[in-house]
This record gives C-alpha cells, sequence and structure tokens, in this order.
C-alpha cells in the first residue's frame, strides 16, 4: 500500500467493527495527522489531496473493500469544518456508456484555445462554453456565472463547484446548473453532485437545480450526464449524451438525416 492507502486504512481500521457494523463512521482532519504520526508516515503538504484522492481517482485500499456488503460501497463526505465521514451508499462512480453513438457538432472552440488546450479540467469546461454544450444539453439558454466556485455548505464544510451556469428556458423558468468536470484519470463521482446540490439548494433556494457531470472520452469527445437524487436521496442518471466536437465539413449529410429524425 502506498502512504495515502495505509493512512486512510488505519483511520478506518481504528473506527470500523465487525460486531456493530456502521452505515457511516465519522472522523476529523485532524486523524490524518494522528494516523501519519502512528504509522510514522511523511504526510503531504496538501492533506486534503488524500480525501481527494479516494473519491475521484483511486479506489478504496483492500481493507476497506473487504468490507462493503454487496451492492454498496464505502465513500468519504464532507461533514463540516475539518470533519468527514466513511458512508456506506449504492454507487459512486460515474461512467460513461461505451455503447453510445457520438453526436457531431460542429467545433466552435477558438483555434488559439484549441493549439493550447489539454485533455484536463480547464480544457475541458472552456470546451463546454465556447460549444455551449450546456445549452444543447440541457435545451435552455445557459450563461456562465462563475468557475471554480468555493463556499462552505452546511453540515458539509467547503465546497467547489467547477463551473457554474444560470438558465432559463422557453417558459421563462430559471435553473441553477452546477458543472462537475473530470479530466485526466479523474473519475466522476456522486459525492460532489451531491455537495454541489447542497450548495445550490442553500446559496440559489429560487432557482431549479439542474447537475450536470462532464468527462472527456477522448479529446473531441465529451459525455455528458443529468443527474438527479431519487426518492431515497440516491444520485441517478437522469440523461446521458455524448458529444463529438469536429470541423462543421466533416458532418455529413446522413448524419444530419439521423439527427433530424431522432428530434
Amino acid at each position: 500500500m502506498n502512504r495515502y492507502q495505509k493512512i486512510i486504512s488505519h483511520i478506518f481500521i481504528e473506527h470500523f467493527s465487525i460486531d456493530e457494523p456502521k452505515t457511516e463512521i465519522p472522523f476529523s482532519r485532524e486523524a490524518l495527522i494522528k494516523a501519519a504520526e502512528c504509522l510514522d508516515i511523511a504526510l503531504p503538504k496538501n492533506l486534503g489531496d488524500i480525501i481527494y484522492s479516494f473519491r475521484y481517482r483511486n479506489p478504496m485500499p483492500k481493507t476497506i473493500l473487504d468490507q462493503q456488503p454487496d451492492g454498496l460501497e464505502w465513500v468519504i463526505e464532507g461533514r463540516g469544518k475539518a470533519m468527514y465521514a466513511f458512508k456506506l451508499i449504492p454507487y459512486n462512480r460515474i461512467l460513461p456508456n461505451k455503447n453510445y453513438l457520438p453526436i457531431k457538432i460542429p467545433d466552435a472552440t477558438p483555434e488559439i484555445v484549441l493549439s493550447q488546450a489539454l485533455s484536463d479540467e480547464q480544457a475541458l469546461l472552456a470546451k463546454l462554453r465556447y460549444n455551449r454544450l450546456i445549452d444543447v444539453f440541457l435545451s435552455i439558454s445557459a450563461y456562465s456565472l462563475q468557475n471554480h466556485l468555493r463556499t462552505t455548505v452546511k453540515d458539509i464544510g467547503q465546497v467547489e463547484i467547477d463551473e457554474l451556469y444560470i438558465g432559463v428556458d422557453r417558459n421563462g423558468a430559471q435553473f441553477i446548473v452546477p458543472v462537475q468536470a473530470k479530466g485526466g484519470a479523474d473519475e466522476l463521482s456522486t459525492i460532489q453532485t451531491n455537495q454541489d446540490i447542497a450548495c445550490c439548494a442553500e446559496k440559489f433556494s429560487s432557482l431549479i437545480c439542474r447537475p450536470i457531470s462532464a468527462q472527456f472520452i477522448n479529446n473531441q469527445q465529451i459525455c455528458l450526464f443529468e443527474l438527479q437524487p431519487d426518492s431515497e436521496g440516491t444520485i441517478k442518471v437522469v440523461d446521458e449524451k455524448h458529444y463529438e466536437l469536429v470541423p462543421a465539413d466533416q458532418i455529413s449529410k446522413k448524419e444530419l438525416e439521423i439527427y433530424k429524425r431522432s428530434k
């Protein structure tokens, strides 16, 4: 195990009991420091990266995975300032369906941006913005309000929304659209969606919240999910679309006919 796995395993094992199984195990930021001291492990400069890595980048250590009941998995959620909790939920990762046929969209990204863009979160957010993919996907007029919004939410603590849009539809209904974007090896997570929903409920209570998750499939293909909680609060996929950004002359008449029939 690497040092992140050793630290998070130590905290979990210290509080977990097979005889008294729990669905939620709280711990503090201070516990990360104490675990590292106990294990004689050097802490990273950014303590939050330990939590981030298991939310979006790496699976939990085997010591934790072995204690997952069928159909459930352990995740780490915020529980206020410098407080967290291991929690059992039905599923966490949001992965693109590989069988979806991508929809070709004329690429409106400025060439100067394309020449420098990388396959990371910032490049993904830029392509969403320049190609108005949030408008296309949700069938509303959407306007970027702020990116990388950092704020605090009651009972969760600090949250960061990758980009926040305000939208309006043809009937005048207004929307708040938090966007979660992941590039590279990072994966989309229902944890961030729950945080985004809670933030919008607290800060924009008069607007309809429509959370979006975006993921690069490759440098030109983007997967978008619309997510919503069900009656039990579990995040579910409401809609999924794959968009391929191409020069306009690479969209054939046959493809345009297919798109016309799909309306």
